[in-house]
């Protein structure tokens, strides 16, 4: 018998991945069976089985390739240029919007709807809670680092903390793709135009307005 290739098996994963990606982010992890998933790839129990041994495993494998991802564009894009927070999340939301990840479902809300998913899940799978939890505290803590940076540059104020400032853009992330889970017409760039007209927020002194720096 022919020796199957890490290529084939890789692909072969890939396609399971996807394809319960899709199913789970059209009816959830619940309302979604295990021969719906079967279906939608066009495979039997068997070869399922030989990658994944449950439908947990799966859902686990989702979260963690959704997030490996995202933590892996957000490491190159920090690798560029300094760039101002708010052009950073940019970049980082372009990149796992735009990226295969997406590109695996038929309309723009497929993706931020797993998402919400993987998150709505945490609530019930504590293992499924620490997995991610660690992969969000290693995010929390390089978003910290940077703005440290920029801090001592003296382009971000001091009286804010760094890790204060790291959560509020994470939250910013996940609210970017609830609204999109949701509504499917928030576009990126519209954020981060957004975010920097808060940022330049003006102040009024005495009577006078003037731009914060």
């Amino acid at each position: 018998m022919a020796r199957v290739s890490q290529e084939h098996l890789d692909a072969r994963r890939r396609q399971i991945l996807d394809g319960a990606a899709r199913c789970f982010a059209r009816s959830g992890f619940h309302a979604t069976s295990m021969q719906d998933v079967l279906d939608e790839v066009g495979l039997s129990n068997g070869a399922f089985y030989r990658y994944f041994r449950s439908k947990d495993e799966l859902i686990a494998a989702i979260a963690t390739d959704v997030f490996t991802f995202t933590r892996l564009t957000f490491e190159n894009a920090a690798q560029a240029d300094p760039l101002p927070p708010d052009v950073l999340l940019g970049r980082i939301l372009h990149g796992v919007y735009d990226s295969r990840l997406s590109a695996a479902h038929p309309d723009r809300q497929g993706l931020p709807r797993l998402v919400v998913q993987v998150w709505a899940e945490t609530l019930r799978n504590p293992k499924l809670l620490a997995l991610l939890g660690d992969g969000d505290d290693g995010m929390r803590a390089a978003w910290a680092r940077l703005i440290q940076a920029y801090q001592e540059q003296g382009r971000i104020h001091t009286d804010v903390s760094a890790d204060q400032i790291a959560r509020t853009l994470i939250v910013v992330g996940r609210g970017f793709a609830l609204e999109n889970a949701m509504f499917g017409d928030f576009e990126v760039d519209d954020l981060i135009t957004g975010l920097r007209g808060l940022m330049a927020m003006v102040a009024v002194e005495d009577g006078q307005v003037a731009r914060r720096a």
